[in-house]
């Protein structure tokens, strides 16, 4: 389905120097503010006190936020579970202060606004498990990354999946900048949106070199700079339809999700916008410039018993 057609391919790749020094100033960016700031990891990273408490009506969640907040934990994690009157409540570490000393005072100003809470459980959860899920999700980013390269490599060509993942790895990057340079907190929510950033990233590639492919095969006279700026033209349309219904959700959930999945939506955005930009622009550049070709894509074959005039002979895909 396409809203609109552009009819004159535009020349992107004519500013493919431009679009990739924005891209690595961005990058460079987002590295120094990772090394300088560095993450404001969450509770599940770092460890910290949970704590299970108990309402007898229906807990309202953002008045026990402000009530923990107050004590001074002004990104605590709360959250129901297994009913509406029974919350989690996710507490860091602060120094010289106990486990037990934070729950108690937590539960004190719980009771205070509310006389009926009761204490379910508390625990302390060491940072050995945040070293395991530090270890963890640097495997699966670690695997994910694996297999696009050689997702990408049997399905088109290495010089696209070098390309490919350069550029979403770039948008990967630039998360965690943001989430660095603004000390948002970074929570296994925020972990699983740079994944599905991630391969989101890659889809909108795979349909762009697709499309490269395509207009190898048909436009044998156009160079490699026009087969690239075809392709994407081509695509122009999908990739605002496609993109701009994906983030009418993600804004949905950011705007009326409420805090749990405040930072999981933004985490999104940053990485779609970006990805657009990379897919789309970024990731053909980059292998453009690794010397991609028609021979590449399209092997060839010279025929004994064939028409030498006929344009199509010898022509294997």
């Amino acid at each position: 389905m396409e809203f609109f057609r552009i009819k004159k391919d535009i020349p992107f790749m004519k500013h493919a120097l431009i679009f990739n020094a924005i891209s690595f100033l961005t990058f460079a960016l987002a590295v120094f503010f990772l090394l300088t700031r560095g993450l404001h990891l969450s509770v599940e990273f770092t460890g910290g006190t949970v704590m299970e408490v108990a309402y007898v009506q229906p807990a309202e969640l953002s008045k026990v936020r402000e009530t923990v907040a107050a004590l001074g934990y002004p990104d605590v994690q709360v959250q129901t579970f297994g009913s509406a009157r029974d919350v989690m409540i996710r507490l860091p570490v602060q120094k010289d202060v106990t486990s037990a000393q934070q729950s108690e005072r937590v539960l004190t100003a719980l009771k205070a606004a509310d006389p009926e809470v009761t204490l379910r459980r508390t625990e302390f959860v060491g940072p050995q498990v945040g070293e395991e899920l530090v270890h963890g999700g640097l495997m699966a980013l670690g695997m994910v990354v694996l297999g696009i390269v050689i997702y990408l490599a049997f399905r088109f060509e290495w010089k696209f999946g070098v390309a490919a993942i350069i550029a979403n790895l770039h948008d990967v990057v630039i998360i965690l900048g943001f989430f660095a340079f603004f000390q948002w907190e970074f929570s296994l929510s925020v972990l699983a949106a740079v994944l599905a950033v991630l391969g989101y990233s890659v889809n909108e590639s795979v349909v762009i070199f697709d499309r490269i492919r395509e207009a190898f095969r048909k436009y044998r006279k156009m160079t490699t700079h026009e087969v690239i700026d075809h392709a994407i033209t081509s695509t122009m349309s999908r990739t605002i339809i496609t993109h701009a219904s994906t983030e009418a959700m993600v804004l949905s959930m950011f705007f009326f999700g409420g805090p749990s999945l405040h930072y999981f939506a933004l985490a999104l955005t940053i990485g779609i916008l970006f990805g657009i930009y990379s897919s789309v622009f970024v990731a053909a550049a980059i292998a453009m410039w690794l010397g991609v070709k028609r021979e590449d894509l399209i092997k060839t074959n010279t025929k004994k018993d064939g028409d030498p005039n006929d344009p199509n002979a010898g022509a294997t895909v």
